[in-house]
Parts: structure tokens; C-alpha cells; sequence
């Protein structure tokens, strides 16, 4: 009997874990997708502006990139609400 307690808070004590390593990686993914997001904008901007020469492309790319890592930030927040909204019930 003492046995099976043992290895049930075992369990539960590495599914935690397990839970805890999910959550992480997925915003550290968060992070590196907003860098990433931001510097192709930036690029992006940067080609434009060397094939055309109207530097407002080179702003435009940067709002493109800054846009696309808060739209990242929103998808992963809506996420997390979904999953803590599970968890309650």
C-alpha cells in the first residue's frame, strides 16, 4: 500500500515537471519568434528600400515586423487563457 503512494507521488511529481518544461519551452519559443518576427520585418524593409530607394520602406518593414511579434504575443496569450480556463473547470 505504502508502495503504491510512493510511486503515485512520483507520478505526479514528474507530470509536473513535465508541465513545468512544456510552459517554458513554449515561451522561450514565444521569445525567439518575436526577434525572428522583428528582424525579417527589418530585412524586409531594408531590400525594399535598396531595390526602390523611398526609405519609408525601410519603416514600413519595421512596423511589419513589430506587428507580426505582437500578433505572436496575442496567439500565445489566447492560448494560455484557454488552457487556464481547462484547468478551472
Amino acid at each position: 500500500m505504502k508502495k503504491n503512494s510512493i510511486e503515485e507521488n512520483i507520478k505526479e511529481k514528474s507530470s509536473k515537471r513535465l508541465k513545468f518544461i512544456a510552459k517554458s519551452t513554449s515561451l522561450l519559443s514565444l521569445g525567439i519568434s518575436m526577434v525572428v518576427a522583428v528582424i525579417i520585418g527589418v530585412a524586409l524593409g531594408i531590400f525594399l528600400k535598396n531595390i526602390t530607394g523611398i526609405n519609408g520602406l525601410l519603416f514600413l518593414g519595421v512596423f511589419l515586423g513589430v506587428s507580426a511579434s505582437f500578433l505572436n504575443v496575442y496567439k500565445v496569450y489566447k492560448s494560455q487563457v484557454k488552457e487556464y480556463e481547462e484547468e478551472e473547470n
